[in-house]
């Protein structure tokens, strides 16, 4: 007699249980590449990404690196090799740390400082903007090379073309020789951080004094310890460090002003991987992704790992931080956490990164691979939408998370998916199956087609394994009055559950689902096996 299993695509990835313990898990994965957990259920196909320019492929610098942006106004801040960069289309880009374009052209007032403000190559940027009263806000660029001063821009004017925009553009002095890494904006000041000559000291500006660290207000505090980035979070500005984390409180009186340890006994790896999501920080420390969160015990933080289920991923990154360049984003509309590594030199094809979701159960993951992001940046454009970016070592700004193909130098690509199952005994270790069919439940976003791979026992060769089979080809089904005369593909399905017959038994068995192509993406939200059992051992 026929039986039933179901199989419910909750979990995420999970690298860290053995076999035994992901027999009784079915809904984790032990492969998600390239796909992301929904937070309602269900692991969907990540999109792509295009070239920033519809399709021009345009670079800013030549073939330079890609080691900073920034969602500003209605366009990008890229810096690439020793100069920086605005765009509004991606098409064209205009440099900004210089005080003149020649022959004229688009509107630039006298850059203050050097003559270009020339960035130190393959240094990675850190931006902070303000928001003075601007059109726009003022941005405040850093820089991870030594001997650069912090860049201050704005651009103003708001004419639909660029050549009747001003751009302003000036050099920030410190204190003598400090070259800061990283800037962030807190509380109406400019603090600074991590430069090579005062590792160990934070710098602030003067209130609503951004580009003035000598006017009222403004100070400096020095720690015990490294800084390797700094972030504004609710009240306070947390200092995160080698080896501890502080929080600076009370950065306007000056006579309440202090420095608080929330811990010393976790630092931060990389102050590129600090953002903030759901009300918490994530940072990456040497014993995984851990969030700042805030307790119901005022002035108290607790800290948590986000990561034990990838933590296999998570020390492989930890054991070669100094050979990755490290970038992360929020996704607020997917509440998504994605950080990428990759080393300096390598290419899109060994490029990886993670993306942690939030669901009702915390913090689930999968992987990425063939996204090759030095620098990515998300933020809200002048009409308040969500805008993500990255760019590569080739010097391409890209739309990320955008299309149906990646698309590195402006050439489409196919994208690689893979879900796979963990071996499963169907809540019977003894008793050898034999499957009838499976059933897959997908939500498509246009027209795909999937491929389904079944492995029995542990992928045993001393036993027939089935092939793989391609699945009938499934498209979002349509509404009426919006479908076109001849947009249906011939043979295609409506129905998301796709069943298909299936060969082979054994004690175990496991499920992959994987694709490798430029189609619309789809999700896989359950799969559900007809089975008969086939005798005890």
């Amino acid at each position: 007699m026929s039986q039933p299993f179901g199989i419910s695509c909750k979990g995420g990835l999970n690298t860290n249980l053995n076999q035994l313990e992901l027999l009784g898990q079915p809904g984790f994965a032990v492969a998600l590449s390239n796909f992301e957990v929904d937070p309602d259920g269900g692991y969907r196909r990540i999109n792509g990404y295009s070239p920033f320019g519809a399709g021009s492929a345009a670079r800013p610098n030549s073939s330079e690196d890609i080691l900073g942006l920034q969602v500003y106004a209605d366009g990008v801040i890229a810096c690439a090799g020793t100069n920086v960069y605005f765009s509004q289309t991606g098409t064209s880009w205009l440099q900004i740390n210089k005080a003149s374009v020649a022959g004229g052209g688009d509107n630039h007032t006298a850059f203050t400082g050097r003559s270009a403000a020339a960035r130190t190559s393959q240094a990675q940027a850190s931006f902070a903007v303000f928001e003075g009263n601007t059109d726009y806000g003022e941005v405040i660029i850093t820089d991870a090379g030594s001997g650069v001063k912090p860049m201050y821009f704005k651009m103003t004017g708001t004419g639909a073309d660029i050549t009747s925009r001003t751009f302003f553009a000036k050099e920030i002095t410190v204190s003598g020789t400090v070259y800061p890494k990283f800037c962030v904006i807190h509380d109406k000041h400019l603090v600074v951080a991590g430069a090579a000559t005062a590792p160990n000291t934070i710098y602030y500006s003067g209130t609503n004094d951004i580009d003035d660290f000598t006017s009222t207000g403004s100070g400096s505090i020095v720690l015990d310890d490294k800084v390797v980035g700094i972030r504004s979070f609710r009240d306070d500005l947390m200092i995160f460090c080698v080896n501890s984390i502080y929080k600076l409180q009370n950065i306007n009186d000056a006579n309440s002003i202090r420095i608080v340890p929330v811990t010393k006994n976790v630092g931060c790896m990389d102050g590129n991987s600090i953002q903030e999501i759901a009300g918490d920080l994530v940072f990456l420390s040497p014993d995984g992704l851990r969030t700042i969160a805030g307790t119901t015990r005022i002035g108290d933080v607790e800290l948590g790992s986000v990561s034990r289920a990838i933590q296999s991923i998570i020390g492989n990154i930890a054991e070669e931080i100094d050979d990755f360049v490290i970038s992360s984003a929020v996704l607020r509309s997917k509440s998504q956490y994605r950080l990428f590594y990759s080393k300096s030199d390598a290419s899109t094809a060994v490029s990886k990164g993670i993306i942690g979701t939030i669901t009702p159960n915390g913090f689930e993951w999968s992987e990425t691979e063939g996204i090759q992001a030095h620098a990515l940046t998300s933020g809200l454009d002048k009409d308040g939408l969500e805008q993500t970016y990255h760019g590569d070592k080739d010097g391409f700004v890209y739309n990320h998370d955008d299309g149906n193909s990646f698309n590195p130098a402006g050439t489409a690509t196919d994208i690689s998916a893979r879900y796979e199952t963990p071996y499963l005994d169907f809540g019977d270790a003894g008793t050898r199956k034999t499957i009838n069919y499976a059933k897959i439940s997908f939500t498509p976003e246009g027209q795909c087609q999937p491929t389904l791979r079944m492995r029995y026992n542990y992928g045993d060769t001393t036993i027939p394994q089935p092939p793989d089979y391609t699945l009938d080809q499934i498209q979002e089904p349509a509404m009426f009055g919006s479908s076109k005369f001849n947009a249906v593909a011939f043979g295609a399905s409506n129905d998301p559950l796709v069943r298909q017959a299936v060969q082979g038994s054994g004690d175990t068995c496991n499920f992959r689902i994987y694709s490798i192509d430029q189609n619309a993406p789809y999700a896989v939200n359950g799969i559900y096996a007809d089975y008969r059992p086939s005798g005890r051992r």
